[in-house]
């Protein structure tokens, strides 16, 4: 019990790292996203 307790405390902070890093990669995504949306908008005004 004391050692999964142990590893437990040990790989919290890397558990809520990647966390942190998974909603960084969505916020990225979406921004690419949008981009992306925006520039075709842009091209098919211009046609």
């Amino acid at each position: 019990m004391r050692l999964f307790l142990l590893l437990a405390m040990l790989s919290a902070p890397l558990l809520l790292s990647a966390c942190h890093t998974a909603e960084g990669v969505g916020q990225d995504l979406g921004s690419a996203g949008r981009t992306i949306s925006n520039t075709a908008s842009d091209v098919q005004k211009k046609l």
